[in-house]
C-alpha cells in the first residue's frame, strides 16, 4: 500500500468519526452542564465546600509552572515554531499545570465532590434507581442532600499510565498549530471515557463491556472529552469547569439511559399493534 493510499484510508477515517462526532451531540454535554450548573443552586454545595483549597492549589501550580517553565519551554518552541512560540508555550504550560492540578485535586481534594455532583446531578434526573445501586439515597427534595453513604470505593480517576501518555503526546506541541490540536484532541480521547467512569460503576459493567460500551461511542466521546479539556486548561477557572464537566457527564449519562428505557417501550408498542392488526 503507498503512502498515498494510507493517507487517503486515514482521512476517510478521519471523516467517519468526525461525522459521528457532529451526530452524536455529545460535545454539546460540557456546555449543558455550565447551563445546567447554574439554573440548580443544590449542586453547588460539593464545589463550595471544596472552593477555598481547591482555588489556592490551582493558583499555586500555575504560578509555579510559568515562574519556573515557561522561559526554558519557551526557547525551545521558538526553534520549532517562531514567533507562535509565546502561544504555543503558553498553551503548553497552561495543559501541564492543568495535569498537575487535575491530579493532585481529584486524588487528594475534590474526588468525592465530583463524585457526589455526579450522582446529585442523576438524581435531579429522577435516576434514583441508577444511584443507588452504589451507595445509600435518602428521602428529600435536595439531590446533594439526598447522598447517602457509598457502597463501593469508586474508580481511580488517575493512574500513572494516564501521566506518563501525557508526557508522551507533549513532544507534539514542538509541531506548530496542528501539533497543539492534536495534543488536545489526543488528551480529550482519553478524558471522555474518564469523565464516565462513575456511571460504568453505576451499571455495574464489567472492564470488557466498558471497553464494548466505549469503542461503539469512540467520536462521541472523544468530542466530549476534547471540549472538556479545553474548559479545565483555563487557569484558576478550570476548577469550575471540572465540575461543570461532571455535571454534563451526568447529563449524558442521564440521556443514555432515557434513550435505553424508551427503546424497548417504541419495540413493545409496535409488537402490540403487529398483534392487535
Amino acid at each position: 500500500m503507498s503512502v498515498k493510499e494510507v493517507a487517503i484510508e486515514e482521512l476517510e477515517q478521519a471523516k467517519v468519526l468526525t461525522r459521528d462526532a457532529v451526530r452524536s451531540g455529545a460535545y454539546l454535554y460540557p456546555i449543558k452542564g455550565v447551563a445546567y450548573f447554574f439554573t440548580h443552586r443544590s449542586l453547588w454545595q460539593p464545589l463550595a465546600d471544596k472552593l477555598l483549597p481547591t482555588l489556592a492549589l490551582g493558583l499555586g501550580v500555575t504560578a509555579f509552572m510559568f515562574a519556573v517553565t515557561y522561559v526554558p519551554q519557551a526557547a525551545v518552541l521558538t526553534i520549532f515554531n517562531g514567533p507562535l512560540a509565546i502561544l504555543t508555550t503558553v498553551l503548553l504550560v497552561l495543559s501541564e499545570s492543568s495535569t498537575i492540578f487535575s491530579v493532585l485535586s481529584k486524588n487528594f481534594l475534590i474526588d468525592d465532590a465530583l463524585i457526589d455532583t455526579f450522582d446529585g446531578t442523576l438524581l435531579s434526573r429522577n435516576l434514583t434507581s441508577l444511584v443507588s445501586t452504589e451507595r445509600q439515597v435518602k428521602s428529600g427534595a435536595d439531590p446533594i442532600a439526598k447522598l447517602g453513604k457509598i457502597m463501593k470505593k469508586p474508580f481511580a480517576r488517575f493512574t500513572p499510565k494516564a501521566i506518563i501518555r501525557y508526557f508522551i503526546y507533549m513532544p507534539l506541541n514542538l509541531i506548530p498549530v496542528v501539533g497543539t490540536v492534536l495534543f488536545v484532541i489526543l488528551q480529550g480521547r482519553k478524558f471522555g471515557p474518564t469523565a464516565h467512569a462513575r456511571y460504568f460503576q453505576l451499571k455495574q459493567m464489567s472492564k470488557r463491556e466498558r471497553d464494548g460500551f466505549v469503542d461503539q461511542r469512540k467520536a462521541a466521546y472523544t468530542s466530549f472529552g476534547v471540549l472538556a479539556v479545553l474548559l479545565e486548561l483555563v487557569p484558576v477557572a478550570g476548577i469550575f469547569f471540572a465540575f461543570t464537566n461532571t455535571v454534563g457527564a451526568a447529563l449524558w449519562a442521564a440521556d443514555m439511559e432515557a434513550k435505553q428505557t424508551t427503546a424497548p417501550n417504541l419495540r413493545n408498542q409496535a409488537e402490540l399493534a403487529k398483534k392487535a392488526e
